[in-house]
């Protein structure tokens, strides 16, 4: 009998253990965008509890780093006019150390302070303004940012401003982090085969149903219909695409960018419709994508070779479009990119 029962129990976990995963394939809303997540899950897991995990971690992401919410701690800390240190979060404190970095790395490319000077050209919340701004309106706005102003202590975690009318928006990096977040939450419950995208970052990890790497499409960068420019093949990477064609606005037959400089106060005007990073993490990827997006095809690509990092622009000339890449993307792609009209 003992033996029968013990039989019966090897043989239970065995055809446990054979259990195929199943595919999963989880959408929703999150921090003004979408999120979508495929995934080959283990036995065991079922997927509302998958859903779950995944808005626990969006949730809190939005309470720390949400401009749009009053409560959020980043809300707080630019409420405050304190230049004293406010505790937040590691998570917090953490983000903004590591936006740092790739600031000082792209030459102030990349400034989390500069929401003045977008709200000033009327891509903040505020809606389009009439007119552009004046010389004397953009000097006043760079007075109010710069990175070096937002200092970071890691032990205990806590924020301080050097400049008490300094503003963090992390629009420009949450996104990623949310990306990276939900990642190491799939794969601390043993999913390790699975593709996690929110606004357009991607994560993806393992390979896919077919045993291959994730197929992922860049978009043309135009502001018509959607359309693939270039199929990437992503195995254990993150990309992210920085562009503005579709966030601009024209005035006196002039268009405005929503992408702005933050050393010279102005909307980029350079040839790159859009630009395309490749990374371990998606933070990084898209933190540096908007870095090269401000730094143009030519300093951005000759910066991106220096650093050995996978990027492509995508050099728009009236309804043309050609590829400018790194030696370090071209294994990524799989199909295009495509250089005809």
């Amino acid at each position: 009998m003992v033996r029968g029962l013990f039989a019966c129990l090897v043989f239970g976990l065995l055809l446990s253990c054979s259990e195929p995963s199943r595919e999963v394939a989880l959408t929703g809303p999150a921090m003004g965008t979408t999120y979508t997540v495929k995934a080959l899950v283990p036995p065991g897991i079922e997927t509302a509890t998958l859903r779950v995990a995944i808005d626990d971690v969006l949730a809190r992401i939005d309470r720390q780093m949400s401009s749009y919410r009053s409560d959020s701690e980043i809300s707080r800390f630019n409420a405050s006019p304190s230049t004293d240190w406010m505790p937040v979060s590691a998570e917090l404190a953490n983000l903004v150390d590591r936006t740092r970095a790739i600031s000082e790395a792209s030459g102030g490319a990349l400034d989390i302070t500069v929401a003045p000077l977008v709200d000033l050209w009327g891509f903040g919340p505020a809606g389009e303004r009439k007119g552009v701004p004046t010389a004397e309106e953009i000097e006043a706005a760079r007075g109010q940012i710069g990175y070096r102003h937002v200092e970071v202590q890691l032990e205990p975690h806590a924020l301080r401003k050097a400049n008490s009318t300094v503003r963090v928006d992390l629009n420009a990096v949450a996104p990623g982090y949310a990306v990276d977040a939900l990642a190491a939450r799939l794969t601390s419950r043993g999913i390790t085969r699975f593709m996690v995208e929110l606004g357009g970052e991607v994560i993806a990890r393992g390979v896919n149903a077919e045993g291959r790497a994730w197929r992922i499409a860049v978009e043309r960068p135009f502001d018509t219909r959607s359309q693939p420019y270039a199929i990437l093949k992503l195995h254990d990477a993150s990309v992210a695409t920085s562009g503005e064609y579709r966030h601009y606005y024209s005035y006196e037959g002039h268009r405005y960018s929503h992408t702005i400089d933050p050393r010279t106060g102005r909307p980029i005007e350079h040839s790159a419709g859009a630009v395309v990073v490749i990374a371990g993490t998606t933070f990084e990827a898209d933190a540096w994508a908007t870095a090269f997006n401000v730094l143009g095809p030519d300093e951005g690509q000759a910066l991106a070779q220096q650093r050995g990092m996978p990027v492509m622009f995508i050099l728009r000339d009236g309804a043309r479009l050609e590829p400018r890449m790194t030696p370090e993307f071209e294994k990524y792609v799989a199909v295009g990119p495509v250089v005809r009209n």
